[in-house]
């Protein structure tokens, strides 16, 4: 699989699909995001970020059925592709070499 670069922000977005699962629209995986960071995160960035991991085949995304709670309009649900899967796979290998021994020199100051 060729590498795809994504931002720590994209990354952070892949991982609150893939832990929403079935429940990660708009709200849900900004909601989710500030319980994980701490932060707020604006709509506007994150639907940016939702568009370009489209395009870029990480994710893929369908309209669910209305309801009646959202005044008959449809939630935007996101899945990773498993191009998304692999592409967290190899950040997750990356991070691990370049943090590995870390954890010891911090420890020693």
């Amino acid at each position: 699989m060729r590498n795809k670069f994504i931002s720590r922000s994209e990354e952070y977005i892949l991982l609150a699909i893939m832990q929403l699962q079935d429940a990660a629209y708009g709200v849900s995986i900004r909601n989710h995001l500030k319980r994980l960071t701490g932060k707020t995160w604006a709509f506007g960035a994150i639907h940016v970020m939702l568009t370009r991991l489209e395009k870029k085949k990480l994710l893929e995304s369908h309209l669910a059925d209305p309801t009646p709670q959202r005044g008959g309009r449809s939630k935007r649900i996101y899945k990773l592709t498993s191009v998304g899967r692999e592409t967290l796979e190899q950040i997750k290998k990356i991070q691990d070499k370049v943090w590995s021994g870390i954890p010891e020199i911090l420890a020693s100051k």
